[in-house]
């Protein structure tokens, strides 16, 4: 007679520890689990409220500037440091981990508007309303000052005075060129007093400026006309924009006035850019922070058509800033809020505020993409969470992979009604203020919608064309 046995190794189920967990073996076979799809999406179901339940996206804030925060600067050669500029023309190097002020920059008469470091960290950029830009020497991360002496206190190596004020600046991510925004587009060099460029190409007030990440003479602009423009440093000359000048008809009414155009202002709205950041890991895209409550991702190639237009804000958006990963940006808006948007989503995936938070003026993700930053006009700086319910500290093997499966079968079943639902659930969440703007919009937006279709329908065939929403406030493109 023969018999066969079953036998398996000792190695495979002998524990080697008294600690260690019984291994269990699964037989993955799909006939053997009919249930496995619903099962999986009660679990999605249970992560999405979990993820809600444990959304504790604040940290902690700031203090010590007795005046607004109106422009912050990352470090890129230290994970947890923070420079932080406010009206008053104090200038804090920050340190993000115990929260504190490790040294203080004084020089400034005026507003600091502007921020900036150079690829290696040791030299801050700044610039104000006092005309003047200053550069200072970052001190080394083993100096820690305290928040309340000012003794001892960095002195800039450079002061360069120009004839009008300085609404932004930005460093050149490899070399020793800054450029400054304000009545002109100016690019320094470190080891000179004058500027070896500037630009001017029709525009009132440069209102922000950035370099490209991915090709150093590359750099965007906006202005108080509405304008989004591309400078090539290597030409004598901008390389594309487009702009719209205001103009004011016999009537009272107003006009915009393109390359000798006359074109109603109402039907395109207010469309100044506040702020520009470019996406790190696609450096042909960037995206700009506007005054309509919305965010517009523009390719350099075609600037006559948005890529994504991401709207949730119900005031203007004062900041814009890509996370290293290139796969998220955050907003700061006149608001009140703070939003996480997805590069190519059109509504945010978070929103972030307080009671005590007022109108946000700058934001910054951090270099490690784990921490957002805002300042707002309450003189404080504040520390949240990328991720709102993201456990903090070190985490178990276990515990990372559940998080990942957690997440992995959010994804696969977020597209249905009742997870859907859950993750998109702000109205519990949202101030009243917001939420009632919120309506607002929406209301005044299908107003909009239906008044479009019912000119539509009668007019003659193709008479009225149906603008899509992502080239409806682009006027032109010049070149």
């Amino acid at each position: 007679m023969r018999v066969k046995v079953i036998s398996r190794p000792t190695d495979e189920f002998t524990r080697e520890r008294s600690q260690d967990l019984q291994r269990v073996f699964r037989n993955y076979d799909p006939s053997l689990r009919p249930q496995e799809k619903a099962v999986e999406y009660v679990r999605a179901l249970n992560a999405a409220k979990l993820d809600k339940v444990f959304a504790r996206p604040f940290i902690g804030a700031m203090d010590g500037h007795i005046d607004a925060v109106s422009c912050m600067a990352k470090n890129p050669s230290d994970l947890k440091a923070m420079f932080s500029g406010s009206m008053d023309g104090d200038i804090r190097l920050w340190d993000i981990a115990s929260r504190r002020t490790m040294s203080r920059f004084l020089g400034h008469q005026g507003a600091v508007k502007g921020l900036a470091t150079s690829t290696d960290g040791r030299i801050l950029v700044s610039c104000g309303l006092d005309c003047t830009v200053r550069l200072w020497n970052v001190p080394s991360p083993s100096i820690t000052d305290s928040d309340d002496t000012s003794d001892g206190s960095p002195t800039p190596f450079a002061v360069y005075t120009g004839q009008n004020a300085y609404k932004a600046v930005d460093h050149q991510w490899a070399g020793n060129l800054f450029a400054t925004a304000g009545a002109r587009l100016d690019v320094w060099d470190h080891n000179r007093s004058q500027p070896v460029n500037s630009f001017e190409w029709g525009v009132d007030t440069v209102v922000s400026v950035r370099f490209n990440p991915g090709e150093p003479n590359l750099l965007a602009t906006s202005g108080s006309d509405r304008s989004i423009a591309i400078y090539d440093l290597r030409l004598s000359a901008p390389a594309r924009k487009v702009i719209m000048q205001v103009d004011m008809g016999e009537d009272g009414e107003l006009f915009l006035e393109v390359e000798n155009e006359i074109v109603d202002v109402m039907e395109y709205g207010w469309t100044k850019t506040n702020s520009i950041s470019w996406n790190p890991m696609e450096p042909l895209n960037f995206t700009a922070a506007n005054e309509d409550c919305n965010c517009y991702s523009f390719d350099t190639r075609k600037l006559a058509e948005a890529k994504c237009v991401h709207q949730d804000h119900v005031s203007a958006v004062m900041d814009i800033d890509y996370s290293p990963t290139g796969r998220e940006f955050v907003t700061g808006s006149y608001d009140r809020t703070v939003r996480i948007f997805s590069y190519n989503g059109g509504h945010s995936r978070e929103i972030y505020h307080t009671k005590r938070m007022q109108r946000v003026f700058c934001v910054k993700f951090s270099c490690d993409a784990s921490y957002v930053i805002s300042g707002s006009d309450d003189t404080n700086l504040r520390l949240w969470k990328a991720r709102a319910s993201e456990q903090l500290g070190v985490l178990l093997p276990r515990e990372q992979k559940k998080h990942e499966y957690n997440a992995a079968v959010k994804n696969r079943y977020k597209f249905l009604p009742e997870v859907k639902r859950i993750i998109r659930d702000d109205a519990q969440t949202l101030p009243k203020a917001v939420y009632n703007a919120q309506n607002l919009r929406r209301t005044i937006t299908e107003a909009e919608r239906k008044k479009d279709e019912r000119r539509r329908a009668h007019s003659g065939p193709s008479s009225v064309q149906k603008k899509p929403l992502r080239n409806r406030k682009i006027i032109k493109e010049i070149q």
